[in-house]
């Protein structure tokens, strides 16, 4: 394959990647609507964000070894559909409290499998120079932080609060899906091979998976979940500019990942503890 032809594969693998995860989180500015609207408790609207992880989880786990066996094409491309579909279930379920959960369970499924096989397949198709990884943690983070940043605006200051937002990622999600058209498979005679996924943890490694993965995955999610979802929820914001002011607390909460990676290098085998720290921290700035 020559450099071009590999550049603009993973250019195209990358803009999927983006458009998926920019419709994990317009949602949350919207919680704010949903609660006027559907007259909606603090703690319904905690639990509709959260049903999220219900169907992530499940999917990280599941989709990674499949792709190994029928390849990333017929795992990522089906799946980068369905989270068109999921949008367009939350504009069904702009009044119907049980849909709504069930568009968030969907829309976690179809991250978990979207990000582990595409974040895989952009490392393939970057032609082992190195960067995969970085590219598809840079293209989530970037989704994640546009997408509540801009259906925070839409929420607040556009007609059609619960609809225009997800329609406007149901054409982001086209172009993704036209960008995939024509990318390369790269698991080859997949059906007789072996998986490459490694398991999650190795053989002899459970003490730090339950010392330091396990704490680390809970801060991971826990940490700016309260940030853009309870807090909005629970706090009196200013009248007018609430949906907008979420959905600006989300982008930035969301976003400063993509800041914060670069120092993983300098602060090594310590990230864990600082990372840990420092939504703590910010814990503790928001009481």
């Amino acid at each position: 394959m020559r450099d071009t032809d590999a550049t603009l594969h993973w250019r195209r693998a990358v803009l999927t990647l983006f458009a998926v995860a920019a419709g994990t989180n317009v949602p949350t500015p919207l919680l704010l609507v949903y609660k006027q609207t559907l007259h909606l408790s603090p703690q319904t609207l905690t639990a509709l964000f959260g049903f999220y992880a219900a169907g992530l989880v499940p999917a990280l786990l599941v989709a990674g070894p499949l792709s190994d066996r029928i390849g990333r094409r017929a795992v990522v491309l089906p799946f980068v559909a369905m989270s068109a579909v999921a949008s367009l279930l939350f504009v069904v379920a702009a009044h119907n409290v049980p849909l709504l959960f069930a568009a968030r369970f969907l829309q976690g499924v179809v991250s978990g499998a979207v990000f582990s096989v595409g974040s895989a397949w952009i490392g393939e198709l970057s032609a082992g120079d190195g960067s995969g990884a970085r590219r598809a943690a840079a293209a989530m983070s970037a989704g994640f932080s546009l997408g509540p940043l801009t259906s925070g605006l839409l929420g607040q200051y556009a007609p059609a609060p619960t609809t225009l937002p997800y329609l406007v990622h149901v054409a982001l999600v086209g172009v993704g899906a036209l960008a995939t058209r024509g990318l390369p498979e790269t698991i080859t005679h997949y059906k007789h091979r072996e998986p490459v996924h490694e398991s999650l943890v190795r053989k002899g490694d459970g003490w730090q998976a339950v010392t330091v993965l396990a704490p680390l995955a809970v801060c991971v999610y826990a940490f700016p979940s309260v940030i853009i979802a309870a807090l909005p929820v629970l706090v009196d914001l200013p009248k007018g500019h609430a949906v907008v002011i979420t959905g600006v607390l989300a982008g930035i909460t969301l976003g400063a990942s993509t800041l914060a990676a670069p120092l993983q290098q300098r602060v090594g085998a310590w990230t864990p503890t600082v990372a840990a720290m420092c939504g703590a921290a910010g814990y503790a700035l928001s009481l």
